[in-house]
């Protein structure tokens, strides 16, 4: 006999779709609702500031599944359909078309939004923000017109859509409010890194210096910065972070700090919720803390693990935090997470633009990051989790084989 049982996911993403897939791949046979409010497939984000925008690669690249996928395997995909309400004490969520679907459990992966300007000139024509594939299409146009481009936001979306539009042939202006670029997760020495891989590819950069106002008739042409320089712009990009989508679970009383708080088991407050992604501030058992992270690693493995949960299998997540972004022919991946840290160890020159770099603190390695040298992202991993102190020369010895210093 069937399961009886009834899973929705509210949010059509990475996360979502993965945990859709993984409930079938365990075999659950009831029934799986994955509601989206876009009009497309779930799609993988991190193309959409790299070779999506450029015009390298179509829609297909993006899509977590074949079109096919979700009709084959019986998932229920909800396109173009917002969950209004999420009743947890009766179990149901009601749609933006008064329908309501009832649960047994519940996933959260409902992601972050983009932070809005709110200054003058923030809604001319002309100002975008990449976050949806919808985005990026009307992004590409705009840049394949040709005139200069300012991105307000030298974090990681702001530095990958200024390395496209460079390879685009696009005029490009970085203003960011910080010293460095990425400087925030990275630290100065690799903020210098990256600010020397920009100014070699032509990008005009603006640090320390915030927005005065964006400038224009009904489309902007000019973007004022605070220390007075005025930058001429046909198109602005505005890259200055996300904030969780957490709506529906405040509405719903579930707690709430800088995400949808869970435990390891990414079980929210209240019995039968679960969230993952973007949206997920999980207690991390290997980092002995909770953290919420806007990554593709966190959306692609949260979601099998909360699927799993679901099912009953009582799985901790504990994989090591993982990002990575190609910049122009810099490409990395960076393993752990370091807030803090007491030293910065190199392994190799990075004027030759392939290295590894740590971060430690008491010894103790808490994140490490790949720069064009393949295969040694696991050995980074294994170090931050075994929390063990490493001796600084043999860390930074290329000679010395990373898994050797992980036992």
């Amino acid at each position: 006999m069937a399961d009886q049982r009834t899973f929705v996911i509210i949010g059509a993403s990475l996360a979502g779709a993965k945990a859709a897939e993984t409930l079938r791949t365990e075999g659950f046979d009831g029934r799986v609702v994955l509601i989206g409010e876009e009009p497309v497939r779930p799609y993988e984000r991190p193309p959409l500031s790299k070779d999506y925008l450029r015009g390298e690669v179509g829609p297909d690249a993006a899509f977590v599944h074949d079109e096919g996928y979700y009709d084959e395997h019986g998932i229920e995909l909800l396109t173009s359909t917002s969950a209004q309400r999420l009743d947890v004490e009766g179990r149901q969520v009601t749609l933006d078309s008064g329908e309501t679907v009832s649960y047994d459990a519940v996933l959260l992966t409902t992601g972050a939004a983009a932070r809005r300007l709110s200054i003058t000139g923030s809604d001319l024509d002309g100002v975008h923000y990449l976050r949806t594939m919808e985005d990026a299409d009307r992004l590409r146009e705009a840049l394949g017109r040709g005139g200069p481009l300012v991105v307000i936001g030298a974090g990681w979306i702001g530095c990958e859509v200024a390395a496209s539009a460079r390879q685009m042939g696009v005029d490009v202006a970085l203003v960011e409010m910080g010293d460095l670029p990425l400087e925030r997760v990275l630290g100065p020495e690799l903020g210098r890194f990256y600010r020397d891989v920009h100014a070699e590819h032509g990008v005009d950069m603006h640090f320390g210096t915030g927005i005065e106002a964006l400038r224009g008739g009904s489309k902007v042409d000019a973007v004022d910065l605070t220390d007075g320089t005025s930058l001429p712009a046909d198109v602005v990009v505005v890259g200055v972070g996300v904030a969780p989508r957490t709506e529906l679970a405040e509405a719903a009383g579930l707690t709430v700090d800088n995400g949808i708080v869970t435990d390891e088991h990414l079980a929210a407050s209240v019995t039968g919720v679960y969230a993952a992604g973007d949206v997920a501030s999980a207690w991390h058992p290997v980092l002995g803390r909770r953290i919420r992270l806007e990554h593709w690693s966190s959306a692609l493995n949260q979601g099998p693990a909360a699927a799993k949960n679901m099912l009953g299998e009582a799985t901790p997540y504990t994989k090591i935090p993982y990002f990575y972004s190609d910049q122009y022919d810099v490409s990395m991946e960076y393993a752990g997470l370091a807030t803090t840290w007491d030293d910065v160890v190199f392994r190799g020159d990075p004027a030759s633009r392939e290295f590894i770099v740590f971060w430690t603190e008491d010894h103790r390695v808490r994140a490490g990051m790949n720069v064009n040298v393949w295969d040694v992202n696991p050995a980074i991993a294994a170090l931050v989790s075994s929390g063990n102190p490493v001796d600084r020369d043999r860390l930074a010895d290329p000679d010395v084989e990373l898994t050797s210093l992980a036992p």
